[in-house]
């Protein structure tokens, strides 16, 4: 019985270390894709977990190949083409810690995946289906992510959702517009940035997540706010958690995905309808992801920066 399945992207993370003699970035290598990220903080508490997703047979597929093996995730779901390139993306961060993209996606081997590619099975032994957008920029990815996501609510499994809206993959913003509302149509349970929320409704993060459950048929939404925290609510309880103070940022590249895994591990904990959860339990369960996604950007990368249950629990004391 696999936990969660999850569809989508998976990518290299190139950020600046240094610069050399003449000013030149020199850049660090590190697996991530949202995706993967938010399964990887899954695997790592002990979860069950299987990625749906499509890499190029070059060095860096299969560099994500082998993290997704040692980090826990089951890879044969996994896609290798020799048509297409792993995709790559670019970060660049300033002195805050936070980040810019720019990508190496045209195409990418993310979005050349087909319906006809996705291992049914590893939705069939889920308890929880998830998903993002980046898969929804570009045939043939929109139709799997659509089919699958269709397959699986049919199916019955819990759908988790996270936009993870990146601004410079699309094509116009009408269009990226336009397909995270449809996640948020699909989805049981949200996750959204501060961010996402104004681009959609030019709401703030209480306002939008009332919209999202009067409007979309949503059990749960958690709006994260960066460094701020993060707000949830569900149809019998509402709060705001804030962040983990007095760490020392160096990337925050994946701490939204980290959180969201974070999240949705205890939520499996609890075994019940997310719209029902009083708000001790929510309350326990956003505090618990805010320390996991703070204290992962205390390590560079996404997949590699996961901090463990003994570390998160000692800052919970």
């Amino acid at each position: 019985m696999i936990d969660v399945v999850a569809l989508g992207e998976l990518l290299i993370d190139f950020t600046c270390v240094s610069t050399d003699a003449d000013g030149y970035p020199t850049m660090a290598a590190h697996p991530g894709g949202a995706p993967a990220n938010f399964l990887a903080a899954l695997s790592k508490f002990g979860a069950k977990t299987a990625l749906l997703g499509k890499i190029g047979t070059d060095t860096f597929g299969k560099l994500l190949s082998n993290t997704l093996n040692e980090a826990g995730i089951e890879t044969k779901g996994l896609v290798a083409s020799d048509d297409v390139f792993t995709t790559l993306a670019f970060v660049t961060l300033d002195r805050q810690g936070d980040r810019s993209f720019s990508f190496a996606r045209k195409p990418g081997a993310d979005t050349c995946l087909s319906f006809e590619e996705l291992d049914l099975s590893l939705i069939d032994e889920a308890k929880v289906f998830h998903f993002g957008t980046l898969s929804l920029t570009h045939e043939p990815a929109r139709s799997a992510t659509r089919q699958a996501v269709a397959y699986a609510k049919n199916k019955g499994k819990l759908i988790t959702y996270d936009p993870n809206l990146r601004k410079p993959l699309w094509p116009d913003p009408e269009l990226a517009k336009e397909q995270l509302l449809w996640g948020l149509s699909q989805a049981d349970v949200v996750k959204i940035s501060d961010d996402e929320v104004q681009f959609l409704f030019g709401l703030d993060p209480m306002e939008g997540a009332q919209y999202i459950l009067d409007h979309f048929g949503v059990q749960l939404v958690f709006v994260t706010c960066g460094a701020e925290g993060c707000y949830f609510q569900n149809s019998v309880a509402r709060g705001m958690v804030p962040s983990l103070k007095g760490i020392q940022v160096v990337d925050t590249t994946g701490a939204g995905d980290i959180f969201g895994g974070s999240a949705v591990w205890k939520l499996l904990q609890l075994s019940q309808p997310p719209r029902s959860l009083a708000h001790q339990q929510l309350q326990d369960a956003v505090r618990f992801a805010c320390t996991s996604a703070a204290l992962s950007t205390t390590k560079p990368g996404g997949i590699t920066s996961i901090p463990d249950l003994e570390t998160i629990k000692n800052h919970l004391v």
